[in-house]
């Protein structure tokens, strides 16, 4: 079997579920009650931040439950294992299911920091991207160095003050940023804009990768999804099962990859590296195929580069990642097998914990060792600049 017990596991996608103290520790005293702060109220833990209530405390937080009780996100921290929130107790977890490291998006903030995007106070919205950075590098990644790998937000409202951040962040030992999948339902510039150049830039400079996390942007793929409205006073739900989205979640990636191939920015910017986080690959060997076709065919009377074809520009600066994905791997070449990490996905639905290490060695069964190695672990390392210590 291909995978060893020597192998190590770098994951490049789990999720954590923030405990209240993160904004209550590290807020001025005068505006605690305006940040993020739990309420119980009917027996559940809710959520309350700058005059909006986030009912679920628990955001698809279902390891360690039977499939039978999916379905309902937890409404109480109790109802959770304690890995959700507890750093060491997730580094217990993490060894259980055989993973040495992992990268961990934030659950409350929204992947990219969308709950923040959209409050009305930016002032405060400010300071609650800079204590949850804080928090994830200080505390929770300081739990254990070489277990969990530093991560941060930016207040994506602003390109200038967003800059900043990811320069204190690197400072700080930030090996990414989350940011949204696609800009643009966000109410943000698209990718092709030239507002994010401060945002490059400063990621150039620093190194850090940029994480798009699908869902991230606030999207809901599927057109039983399109007229979706769940703001007060026009409440319009979708008559579709959230099967479908969460079937379809990973063409969110298809198109942010196909903006970024044809924006530009990756000619100006060289050094810039995507992770499509969770968004599978099985679909990538297809979409390489067919933005090339288009290229060849379209580049003369649009203002695309005639000399960069895409398929180039995504193996210099996109790294796929997968759950669990047979059709993928058994395409990893023509995907790039420099390019392929794994992701677990705890505490979520799509995670295989606790037999993650159990499912990786058969769907890597049919797979070279050296290939192996570079898809679990150095692949990770390489693109997050985390060695082993």
């Amino acid at each position: 079997m291909p995978l060893q017990d020597h192998h190590q596991i770098v994951s490049v996608d789990d999720h954590l579920i923030e405990h209240p103290r993160v904004w209550q520790d590290r807020l001025p005293a005068a505006l605690r009650e305006q940040g993020p702060r739990i309420v119980e109220q009917n027996g559940k833990h809710v959520w309350h931040y700058d005059g909006s209530v986030f009912p679920t405390v628990g955001l698809n937080a279902v390891a360690g439950r039977p499939p039978q009780e999916w379905g309902i996100d937890p409404v109480r921290y109790e109802e959770m294992i304690p890995g959700c929130y507890d750093p060491v107790a997730r580094v217990k977890d993490m060894d259980l299911d055989g993973i040495q490291a992992a990268l961990c998006f934030p659950s409350f903030p929204g992947f990219g920091g969308g709950v923040f995007q959209r409050a009305p106070d930016k002032d405060l919205a400010l300071l609650c991207v800079q204590a949850w950075n804080d928090f994830h590098i200080d505390e929770w990644c300081a739990a254990a160095p070489d277990r969990f790998i530093p991560l941060a937000l930016i207040p994506t409202w602003d390109p200038q003050l967003a800059a900043a951040e990811i320069r204190r962040t690197a400072a700080k030992g930030a090996r990414t940023i989350s940011f949204p999948d696609s800009p643009v339902p966000l109410g943000l510039p698209s990718f092709h804009n030239a507002a994010w150049e401060p945002v490059w830039d400063a990621c150039e400079e620093t190194g850090m990768v940029i994480s798009l996390h699908f869902g991230s942007g606030s999207y809901v793929p599927g057109f039983s999804f399109a007229a979706t409205r769940a703001i007060p006073g026009e409440v319009v739900l979708p008559d579709a099962p959230f099967a479908v989205a969460i079937t379809i979640f990973s063409t969110n990636l298809m198109w942010s990859t196909t903006d970024l191939l044809f924006s530009g920015i990756l000619q100006k910017h060289p050094k810039l590296q995507f992770s499509l986080a969770e968004g599978g690959i099985g679909w990538i060997p297809y979409l390489l195929e067919r933005a090339d076709f288009v290229w060849e065919r379209h580049r003369y009377y649009q203002p695309i580069d005639f000399d960069a074809r895409p398929s180039d520009l995504f193996r210099e600066h996109f790294w796929g990642c997968f759950i669990d994905d047979e059709f993928g791997l058994e395409n990893r070449h023509k995907v790039g097998i420099d390019r392929i990490m794994l992701e677990i996905d705890y505490p979520h639905s799509d995670s295989n914990w606790p037999n993650s290490r159990k499912r990786a060695a058969e769907v890597l069964a049919n797979v070279p060792d050296d290939e192996v190695v570079k898809i679990t672990e150095t692949n990770a390392r390489t693109m997050l600049n985390f060695p082993r210590t």
